[in-house]
């Protein structure tokens, strides 16, 4: 493979400096958006492994899954959610993709995530994502897609109208609110598969517990759910 000179390669980071997307050393590998320390500081929850982890303990007595995990804790005015920010609101997607093949990478390891058949990101109303420019939990989901090698679909379920914020509603008031927003197509792809949902944040879990309900409406289904973090709620 040809490589740039050294020289060259000082001049292109001079004027395209490759810097960490946290804290903004340029102390890091080429292909790498976070350095070492940076990397280091994230709150890894290490809940893959554990049975009865907090992640399914939110979904108990409300949703029939096989596994769940979220990979980092979030905590306001720290480094994921300074990346999470940069994905959802500046753009950043790469932070999303690099972010959720950390999370693949996790996954892989782990015996309790070994026989999913397809990945699916939660929806966002159309309207929004059209706004935005993309869903933010299909970028992730493609990222640990890259990471475990298994197809990612975006074209299952939809979100066919908006919700209000859930952010100060109650547990009962965030399940009406998202209750009946969801539709599976295609579902002929996913039957007798085993699924990986996949979100940003998890807060009370409303939202995909209303979308995994509806995606276990399909024939012989089996219902994975993953985050990127966990928030206190």
């Amino acid at each position: 493979m040809f490589k740039l000179p050294s020289f060259l390669k000082d001049a292109v980071h001079l004027f395209y400096p490759h810097i960490c997307t946290g804290c903004g050393s340029d102390l890091l590998k080429d292909h790498a958006l976070l350095c070492i320390h940076c990397n280091d500081e994230l709150p890894h929850t290490h809940f893959a492994d554990y049975e009865n982890n907090p992640i399914e303990s939110i979904f108990n007595g409300r949703i029939t899954i096989s596994a769940a995990h979220s990979q980092y804790y979030f905590s306001k005015g720290q480094l994921i959610q300074q990346l999470i920010h940069e994905l959802k609101y500046k753009g950043n997607k790469k932070i999303g993709t690099y972010l959720g093949e950390k999370m693949g990478e996790t996954l892989l390891q782990s015996t309790r995530f070994k026989n999913i058949d397809a990945i699916i990101p939660l929806p966002m109303f159309a309207e929004k994502e059209f706004k935005r420019g993309y869903n933010q939990a299909a970028v992730i989901a493609d990222g640990i897609a890259n990471a475990m090698n298994i197809p990612c679909y975006d074209d299952i379920v939809i979100r066919h109208y908006s919700t209000e914020t859930q952010t100060k509603k109650h547990r009962a008031e965030r399940w009406k609110n998202v209750e009946g927003s969801f539709a599976i197509k295609n579902q002929s792809k996913i039957i007798g598969k085993n699924i990986m949902l996949v979100d940003d944040v998890i807060t009370t879990g409303a939202t995909l517990e209303a979308c995994g309900t509806l995606i276990l409406e399909t024939p012989n289904t089996q219902l994975s759910i993953v985050s990127l973090a966990i928030a206190n709620t």
